[in-house]
């Protein structure tokens, strides 16, 4: 049995316009990477970590790489120790699921190192944890794709259920992330508690339009049903520019486009790479215009979530 292993686990797209805490999609690029080490004790230390800016503690129990491997070593009564590099390779704080990456690398490697006892699947309750230190709510929409790849959709919390459902083969992801900031706890305590009926019943159309199209390759449908009335209208005042740069993907051929996971980053949907790509580009210098600098991905539907890289 291996000693080592590093592996790679995707940035996430959640909410995905209509979705709030339900959605999450996989992109393919950026992601985490974490190497993991066996040790001859059963202490889990953080060696390393490196693209964090020194933001991020290596204390194990309020790290989000760690907190998940040690809720999993405690489930299954498991004494093994690990030495633990983090290699952040997107911004925190971006919306793009910066933290639940670094948790699910974290409890994919530790479960692949010990022989796989659980499926990959189960895993999701202890990548949860991850995000219950970064913003106080253990929510799965981010470490839900990022596990097991795909659009996830969270049926239940209580108990918890999710379905990966199929998705159209020609269906692309646009993400510009602006050098700005939006603290993901913030972005839930803006949120209003109180909600109208009908905005209620609105979502809930949208909601299920999104979940049809998708499975049958309507793109059409998806695109008229990426119209969040509970959530974005909120968010959309901490991200400057946001209405604009919304605008221009729309004029540039995007099905949608909202805000990713709390923002500031914002996606869009296309039909198609070179639509993508002409929607992201838009988008980027929309921003841009405004003076704010971007980081630009585009993105296929990352089929597979975490990758064994050595």
């Amino acid at each position: 049995m291996a000693e080592s292993i590093k592996i790679f686990a995707p940035a996430t797209v959640a909410n995905v316009s209509c979705g709030f805490d339900i959605f999450g999609l996989a992109v393919e690029q950026p992601g985490d990477e974490v190497v993991l080490r066996k040790r001859t004790d059963d202490k889990i230390i953080i060696q390393s970590i490196s693209g964090d800016e020194g933001k991020l503690t290596k204390d194990p129990e309020k790290n989000t790489v760690t907190v998940p491997i040690l809720r999993f070593l405690e489930s299954l009564d498991l004494r093994q120790g690990f030495d633990v590099e983090l290699h952040k390779k997107m911004p925190l704080g971006s919306g793009l699921g910066s933290s639940s990456a670094s948790a699910v690398a974290g409890v994919f490697a530790a479960n692949k190192l010990l022989g796989s006892p659980l499926e990959s699947r189960d895993l999701l309750p202890f990548s949860m944890e991850g995000e219950r230190v970064a913003c106080g709510a253990a929510h799965a929409d981010n470490v839900a794709p990022a596990l097991v790849g795909g659009f996830v959709i969270i049926r239940s919390y209580a108990p918890l259920d999710f379905i990966r459902i199929q998705t159209p083969q020609n269906l692309y992801v646009s993400i510009v992330h602006p050098d700005i900031e939006v603290n993901t706890k913030d972005a839930r305590i803006i949120l209003r508690q109180e909600a109208i009926l009908n905005k209620i019943v609105a979502q809930t159309g949208n909601v299920a339009g999104m979940v049809a199209g998708l499975m049958t390759d309507d793109y059409a449908l998806i695109g008229r049903s990426m119209t969040d009335h509970l959530v974005e209208p909120n968010r959309a005042i901490l991200i400057p520019y946001f209405n604009e740069v919304k605008s221009s993907a729309l004029e540039a051929g995007a099905l949608g486009a909202s805000i990713s996971g709390a923002g500031p980053s914002i996606f869009a949907f296309s039909e198609g790479l070179e639509t993508a790509q002409k929607v992201g580009l838009s988008m980027k210098k929309t921003f841009e215009k405004g003076g704010i600098e971007t980081n630009l991905f585009v993105s296929g539907i990352n089929q597979d979530g975490p990758l064994i890289l050595g």
